[in-house]
């Protein structure tokens, strides 16, 4: 396939981690008419866990091709999900965290737009959020816009004129907001997975960033969610260090 075309819909390469944002992200693509291609990135992180969400959300959003990609952060380390850092339990602070990947999204969204261009799309999805995050610098809005730009740059196609449209559709939702798209999509919440530091039993630890965040989105937003946490007890409040 070579026209970026399914079909009468236009493909559209989503990036699929496997957690919350990246499966609503999915499902508004393909809510918008969007033939799906899915990439995941199996950087040996520490929740590889995510990777078998990844799975089974593309299996539900019935998507065209799914690839899950080997590329091996661990040899650069420099984080806590790829390296031997502890994952911070303390509550959600004001720096970036020691969770924080190098340059995680601008790897991420490059293979994803070296896919994009093989295929002739010209539609990246990706689940960055700016408000309910973990004060990472590559899910801020002018990067999103600093990549649209870097793609028309790069690439044989916008060489040629053409362009590529970045798409962040959660970029201005909480995790609230996001919570309540999950449900209104008809997805089952449970086949995400959020943790950074997963426990024995399949257990989320309860306590990371990403666990404070999810669970507080659900609680505002007075949804249920079916993921079991080895810790917190009932409490979804963020901690704010």
């Amino acid at each position: 396939m070579h026209n970026g075309e399914t079909g009468e819909q236009r493909a559209a390469v989503v990036l699929l981690s496997g957690g919350l944002d990246s499966m609503v992200t999915a499902a508004l693509a393909r809510e918008a008419g969007y033939a799906l291609h899915a990439l995941t990135i199996d950087y040996n992180q520490r929740h590889r866990i995510e990777l078998d969400s990844a799975r089974e959300i593309a299996r539900t959003l019935d998507v065209v091709r799914h690839v899950i990609l080997p590329l091996d952060l661990r040899l650069f380390g420099g984080s806590a999900l790829t390296d031997t850092i502890a994952v911070p339990k303390d509550g959600v602070g004001s720096d970036i965290p020691v969770t924080y990947v190098p340059a995680r999204n601008l790897l991420f969204l490059s293979l994803t737009l070296a896919w994009a261009e093989a295929l002739g799309a010209r539609d990246i999805f990706i689940g960055v959020n700016a408000l309910d995050y973990s004060g990472y610098p590559d899910c801020r809005p002018e990067f999103i816009e600093g990549f649209a730009q870097l793609a028309r740059l790069a690439t044989k196609a916008g060489a040629m004129g053409g362009e590529f449209a970045i798409h962040a559709p959660l970029q201005f939702l909480d995790k609230a907001e996001i919570a309540q798209q999950a449900v209104r999509l008809g997805l089952d919440p449970a086949m995400s997975w959020s943790c950074y530091d997963p426990q024995a039993g399949g257990l989320a630890c309860g306590l990371c960033d990403s666990c404070r965040l999810r669970r507080d989105g659900f609680a505002r937003a007075g949804l249920n969610d079916a993921t079991r946490y080895a810790a917190g007890g009932e409490r979804n409040d963020v901690d704010a260090k």
